[in-house]
């Protein structure tokens, strides 16, 4: 009897149905659901590809979705040409990293302009376009993967900079 057990589980081993009963592996776990976070705009915001084309799928370093250069970096980090005008102290988190260029929104400002971030806690500087957004001076901003990479930011992070306007 028992030889006649094993030559039969023998012979469905390579069926497809007794592999789908007996798996040699467990199945791997589904990826977990994570809840999307509401949009903060009112409208969705256009990514522009970089002029080279398209981010390959197999690299998704930090550095990948930079698309700034070494010139937009250098002119990023040179002394401001204008006197700059404080506006305030914000804290600030990773804007929309397929943005491209050195911007912060905030709702410091009221109009779009060139200004500069400090960060607080190395005193690292960059020059940056200044987008308004809604909301009370006390709310949040956001920063440009280039902007934080430039300050050398902890990208998940929350992070305190001053904002001076240029002009």
């Amino acid at each position: 009897m028992r030889v006649a057990f094993i030559i039969c589980c023998a012979a469905l081993a390579g069926c497809a149905e007794f592999q789908t009963l007996f798996p040699a592996e467990p199945a791997p776990d589904p990826a977990p659901v994570v809840a999307a976070a509401a949009p903060t705009r009112s409208a969705p915001a256009q990514a522009r590809p970089p002029s080279d084309g398209p981010i390959p799928t197999a690299d998704r370093s930090v550095e990948t979705p930079d698309t700034t250069t070494a010139e937009e970096r250098a002119a990023a980090t040179a002394p401001a040409s204008r006197p700059s005008g404080a506006v305030g102290t914000t804290v600030a988190g990773l804007g929309d990293p397929a943005q491209p260029g050195f911007w912060i929104e905030t709702p410091l400002v009221d109009s779009e302009g060139p200004g500069r971030v400090v960060l607080s806690e190395t005193g690292a500087a960059a020059q940056v376009k200044l987008i308004p957004i809604d909301g009370p001076a006390t709310a949040g901003s956001r920063l440009s993967l280039a902007a934080m990479r430039l300050l050398e930011a902890p990208l998940s992070d929350l992070v305190e900079v001053q904002v001076f306007a240029e002009g």
